[in-house]
């Protein structure tokens, strides 16, 4: 371990961190007309300043002789003062630099939290001239940018519960004989389903035929408000026009008449059987419509808040491979699930062809637009640790500034900064780990104590 940390010392070219209270040493020699700062420091404990070689009193190593430049061309930026912020309390992403009213809703605007670790200067690195020549760093000025973003999901295809119907009996009778062989079955509007020996549906028809038989006769009014009375009666016991104008044109009522679905749908339970009695409203079979199914993806709990009704999803079925179907999440659960740590969502997918089956498999992609414009940086700039996250800032040509940040959400490699940097201050985005590895080091941070995932 202490081989690779003196080899990174070595090829890192001896950078010097300095900080504020930094004194103690001896003062030796100049290099390009620059005063330094020479000390012996040990590589596995950097708290150990010596004025000469020797052990580290702690581990026995050797100690690692240490040149620091103390002067600086260009003054040290001092930090910007984070300026209080107002926002709409229902509204937070309309902002204003100073206390007003709310300008959708005329409410006072409310001065906006932020985390007062965010924007700390934690640790100050500054290069030697020679050093500049083998370090070549990557800056990024700190913008505003439009943030849409891509949640990956997966899914599975539901009956909508919306489209689910019956076939009920629409008067009581026994039933004769059936035309759906088993469950699983498909019913088309119009399609027999089955016979029913009713006698109340019997006097209704053998009346249907005198009442018309009288009206054809002696063109009465009367009789002719009796039939019209008559024929809606047997349509809505569900007898088709076709029917009774049979019974009229044989002059008899069947035994056993014939019941036609007025739905269309999979029959999901059959429950009519030979000689089985119904009653008015009980159901002969059960149905779902598979013209629209539904959709239901698992959002984790880190994406749940940016789910919303209305966005866009595109889906791709195992089964169905090339071909891409869109919907819209029209359903949010209000609960999150507490053991999968899962937000359901659902959408209606027309399925016309129907070629959607359910229990079918489906790769999800919403697709969700963000309405701000926050400030931003590249993931690459940001160094997390675990308890804090850090960027570097560029100060001039040699000086650089590690300071804490409070970020949002991530999209398409770039982090929203919500706090800890102003817009055009340039971070470091290639180079960044080697100034933290040498803070590290030499105790540049200066909270070293307070966030042991630096201590080595």
């Amino acid at each position: 371990m202490s081989r690779i940390i003196l080899i990174l010392i070595f090829t890192f070219g001896l950078l010097g961190c300095s900080k504020s209270n930094s004194t103690d040493g001896k003062k030796s020699g100049t290099h390009e007309h620059s005063k330094t700062e020479t000390y012996y420091t040990c590589s596995m404990h950097p708290q150990i300043r010596e004025d000469k070689p020797g052990k580290c009193p702690i581990c026995h190593m050797t100690l690692t002789k240490v040149e620091v430049e103390l002067d600086d061309d260009t003054p040290a930026q001092p930090a910007a003062l984070a300026k209080p912020i107002w926002q709409c309390e229902k509204f937070p992403d309309v902002t204003s630099e100073k206390e007003d009213t709310c300008p959708i809703d005329g409410s006072p605007m409310i001065k906006k939290k932020v985390d007062r670790g965010a924007g700390l200067i934690i640790a100050k690195v500054k290069l030697r001239s020679a050093q500049l020549e083998h370090f070549s760093p990557d800056f990024f000025p700190v913008t505003t940018m439009k943030m849409t973003k891509e949640v990956r999901l997966l899914g599975s295809v539901l009956e909508s519960e919306e489209k689910e119907s019956s076939i009920p009996a629409r008067i009581g009778g026994r039933v004769e004989k059936v035309f759906v062989r088993s469950t699983g079955s498909f019913i088309s509007i119009g399609d027999p389903v089955l016979q029913i020996y009713s006698p109340k549906l019997i006097t209704a028809g053998e009346e249907y035929i005198l009442t018309r038989k009288s009206f054809v006769k002696n063109k009465n009014s009367e009789f002719k408000n009796l039939l019209k009375q008559s024929e809606q009666r047997l349509l809505l016991w569900g007898i088709k026009k076709s029917q009774f104008g049979s019974w009229y044109a044989q002059g008899r009522v069947p035994r056993s008449i014939t019941i036609y679905s007025q739905s269309t749908g999979i029959v999901q339970k059959r429950n009519a059987t030979v000689g089985k009695y119904f009653k008015e409203g009980q159901n002969f079979f059960e149905l779902s419509d598979l013209s629209d199914v539904w959709l239901e993806m698992d959002v984790y709990e880190q994406d749940a808040a940016l789910v919303k009704l209305g966005q866009r999803v595109e889906l791709e079925f195992t089964s169905l491979p090339g071909d891409i179907y869109s919907g819209e999440v029209d359903f949010v659960a209000p609960i999150l699930d507490a053991k999968s740590r899962t937000l359901k969502i659902r959408s209606t997918i027309k399925n016309a062809d129907g070629r959607l089956k359910p229990g079918m498999a489906a790769d999800a992609t919403l697709k969700i637009s963000f309405d701000r414009m926050p400030l931003v940086v590249p993931r690459s700039a940001i160094i997390d640790t675990g308890k804090r996250k850090v960027v570097w800032l560029k100060i001039n040509k040699k000086q650089f500034q590690a300071k804490r940040v409070l970020t949002g959400i991530e999209s398409e490699g770039y982090v929203e900064v919500k706090d800890g940097l102003m817009e055009g201050e340039e971070v470091v985005i290639e180079g960044n780990f080697l100034l933290d590895a040498q803070a590290q080091l030499f105790g540049g941070y200066e909270d070293m104590t307070a966030d042991s995932s630096h201590n080595h």
